[in-house]
Order: C-alpha cells, then sequence, then structure tokens
C-alpha cells in the first residue's frame, strides 16, 4: 500500500529544505488548476486541489460536476498541461450535511453519507469532515460530541468505500471557520480559536471514531481546523497576526501528528502566509483570491477587446455577467449589501469573489470563451498590457510571461501561486 502523500505533514515544517506546508487550491476554474500545476511542476512539487460540498457532489452542487466528474476534469488538464496525475492530491472540503441542512438531520446526513462515499471511490485522499451545523429544527451550532459523532458515521462510510483503495485517505476535523462559501456578515475582527477547545475537538473526535469502530482510521487524521485570526469580508481583510495565535500555535506541541489548518487566508500579504506556515498552520487554504485575480485578467482583456474589436460583440464580458447576476442573485443577494451602486460594485469586485459562482453559467462560459477567441494567440501589445493588465507587465517585459489573452490569464493567477508556493518552501 503506498503512503498517503500528506500523512506525515506534521513533520514538514521542521524539515531543512523542501515543503514545509502545502498551499490547498481550492477551485474548479480550469485555467486556476492549469496555473496551479504548471507553477508546482515548475519547483517538482505536488499539488494539493479541493473541491467543496458545494461545488461538487452526488447532485452536482454548483459546478454541475459529481466526484467522478471533477476527478476526470482535473486529470484531463494534467493530460493537457503534462503534470503526472500521481503527484495531485485531491480533497474534499466541508464534507458533511451543509448543502441539505434545510432538511431533518438524517436526511442530510443520508445525503452526506452518500456523497463523502463518492469523494472516497474517486479517490479523493484528503477528506474534510465538517458535521458542525445544524439541520432542519436543530441549533446552529451543534455541541462537540454531537458533530464528532456525525464525523465519524461519514468516516466509516469513507474507510469503507477505500478499504481496498492503494491509498488511504488522511482526515481533517473541526470548523473554526465560516460556513463553506464565506462569511455572512462584514468581518472586522476575529477571535482565535482558544487552545483548549483545539484540544478538545481533536480529543471528542478521537473519541468518536473509537466508539465507531474505526481507531485505527483517527490516526490517519493528520490535522485541525482552527481560526488562526485570519479572514475577509467584501472589502477588508483581517491579517494574522502571529503573537495573537502563539497559544493556539504552542498546543501543537501536545498534539502529536497533527496541524492546523488555516481557511480563508486568501489577500494575506507573503510574510503573513509563511509565519502561519512558520507557526503550524501548515495547510493554508486559497480560492476567491485566485479566482479574483482571474477576473482581474479577463476584465483587463476585457477592455483591450473593446479597444481592438469594437463592435464584434454583442455585449462585454462584464455587461454579460451584470446581467446574469441580476437575473439570478441567489450566489450574491444574501452576502451584498448597501445601495444599488454599492451593491453592483461588490458584484464585481468584492474580496469575497461571488462572482465565482458564475463562471459556469452557460451564458458566462460562451462571452468569456467568445472573448478569448477573438484573441486566439495573437501577441498582445505591451502598452495595452501596461494600461489593462498591469500586474503582469513587468513579467511580459523580462520575457517571463506570454503577451497572449491564456498566456496573461494564467500569470495574473500565478502572482497569488507564487506566494503562498514561497510561504510552503
Amino acid at each position: 500500500m503506498s503512503p498517503n502523500p500528506l500523512s506525515d505533514i506534521s513533520t514538514w515544517r521542521f524539515r531543512a529544505s523542501g515543503l514545509r506546508g502545502i498551499p490547498s487550491i481550492c477551485s474548479a476554474h480550469p485555467v486556476v488548476i492549469e496555473a496551479a500545476m504548471r507553477h508546482a511542476a515548475k519547483l517538482d512539487l505536488p499539488v494539493l486541489i479541493e473541491a467543496t460540498c458545494n461545488q461538487v457532489n452526488q447532485d452536482g452542487g454548483y459546478t454541475g460536476m459529481t466526484p467522478g466528474d471533477f476527478r476526470d476534469f482535473v486529470e484531463t488538464i494534467a493530460r493537457k498541461v503534462g503534470f503526472p496525475f500521481d503527484r495531485v492530491v485531491l480533497g474534499g472540503d466541508h464534507l458533511g450535511p451543509n448543502p441539505w441542512k434545510k432538511l431533518s438531520a438524517s436526511e442530510a446526513m443520508d445525503k452526506a453519507r452518500v456523497m463523502i462515499g463518492a469523494f472516497a471511490k474517486a479517490g479523493f485522499t484528503k477528506l474534510h469532515l465538517d458535521t458542525s451545523m445544524g439541520c432542519a429544527g436543530e441549533p446552529v451550532a451543534l455541541a462537540d460530541a454531537l458533530t464528532a459523532e456525525r464525523a465519524a458515521s461519514l468516516a466509516a462510510v469513507a474507510e469503507a468505500a477505500t478499504r481496498d483503495a492503494a491509498v488511504k485517505p488522511i482526515y481533517i476535523v473541526g470548523t473554526e471557520v465560516p460556513i463553506p462559501g464565506g462569511a455572512m456578515e462584514e468581518i472586522e475582527e476575529l477571535e482565535v480559536t482558544r487552545p483548549e477547545a483545539a484540544r478538545e475537538t481533536i480529543a471528542v473526535h478521537r473519541e468518536a471514531f473509537a466508539k465507531a469502530g474505526i481507531t485505527d482510521a483517527f490516526e490517519r487524521a493528520v490535522g485541525a481546523v482552527v481560526q488562526p485570526g485570519v479572514e475577509f469580508g467584501n472589502h477588508n481583510v483581517v491579517a494574522f497576526d502571529a503573537e495573537k495565535a502563539a497559544s493556539l500555535s504552542a498546543v501543537l506541541a501536545d498534539l502529536k501528528g497533527f496541524v492546523f489548518e488555516a481557511h480563508s487566508t486568501d489577500y494575506q500579504t507573503p510574510e503573513a502566509l509563511k509565519a502561519l506556515v512558520d507557526n503550524g498552520f501548515s495547510i493554508l487554504k486559497v480560492g476567491p483570491a485566485l479566482t479574483f485575480a482571474l477576473r482581474e485578467a479577463l476584465y483587463g482583456l476585457d477592455h483591450i477587446a473593446e479597444v481592438l474589436y469594437a463592435g464584434r460583440r454583442k455585449e462585454t464580458l462584464r455587461a454579460t455577467f451584470e446581467r446574469v447576476m441580476l437575473a439570478h442573485p441567489d450566489n450574491w443577494a444574501k452576502y451584498y449589501f448597501g445601495t444599488p451602486d454599492e451593491q453592483r460594485l461588490q458584484r464585481h469586485f468584492s474580496y469575497s469573489d461571488r462572482i465565482r459562482y458564475y463562471w459556469p453559467e452557460p451564458e458566462i462560459a460562451r462571452a468569456a470563451e467568445e472573448l478569448l477567441a477573438l484573441f486566439g494567440t495573437a501577441t498582445i501589445s505591451e502598452t495595452l498590457i501596461s494600461q489593462y493588465v498591469r500586474g503582469v507587465y513587468e513579467g511580459v517585459r523580462r520575457g517571463r510571461v506570454e503577451p497572449t489573452a491564456h498566456g496573461l490569464s494564467l500569470a495574473m493567477v500565478d502572482l497569488v501561486l507564487e506566494d503562498y508556493f514561497k510561504a510552503c518552501l
């Protein structure tokens, strides 16, 4: 049996060289995944790609993909890039009843068991168990013991599904973060997870796994999701403060084999990302910052297209987004507040990047394809790149970035990836 690539992650930060942590690429956008693979290939490193329960599940999620579909989707990109698929670690994030929490607990958990079985069978070998949310008729947040009991029931399904698998899954427990999809309100300041809460989370899950008869599975639990004090709202970012998280980090000395997983690390500075890894937050989740950068690239190309190809399209990509998002407000309306003008600004330029939910929409996908087709493989003028995609202008001038529409899109995403991979080395 092959060892799971993440099974010894708790030892990584003490290495003299090599990976000391790992970025977790939480996106279903093909350009983001391609950029991540290309960056990992340059460094001869593995890449961790995760899908949330809302993105991907047996009902299709908002991407329309099942876990098996997502695996095939990622494998297709790997073949295109020439990235060895055996160096791709697939993760399932927030696996639990969240997509069905309006149902009764028994119904929602039945759905969650089907989902985690599908993830496990499809070869996802990093599984985050998140059963902390209440279902119909329950409190919003559940007691630790009940959360752990439900998580163990999901792990039991995953264990059965991977009984004969070449690589056994590792588990992440805990969920001291906003629900999948992001915070529902503006974020000003955060309370760092209390050290005793982190210890309790791991202890109650260990006990629940034992009661479920899957003690061996808990030996493969390597991480706990905690709140290190990082988050972002629509307009602001709460920066990591290592001093405030020092007592939480110190707990890891007593938790042999465990690291902390940090969610919502998007938009942190390179220095903050490195400090997170140095302090034991070894798994750095990033998603919205990557699609935010991609949107910046495509909106820049949208402007360039209006300079070079005026009148060739019925409407711009941005206009298509605005029309589709207004017609289908479910993915942004409860997150964006203020006047109509303030909401319009947030729809397109919010850090929370709710626009990412609309990339799979057929009209949006066609508009993006039409935009890129206008350029094809043509070289784009450096002066237009300077004006509209300034972030990668220097890379173009130095010959490091291909001045094509696809090359600029990859390079904008790569600016974010660079910070994450550097922090983990």
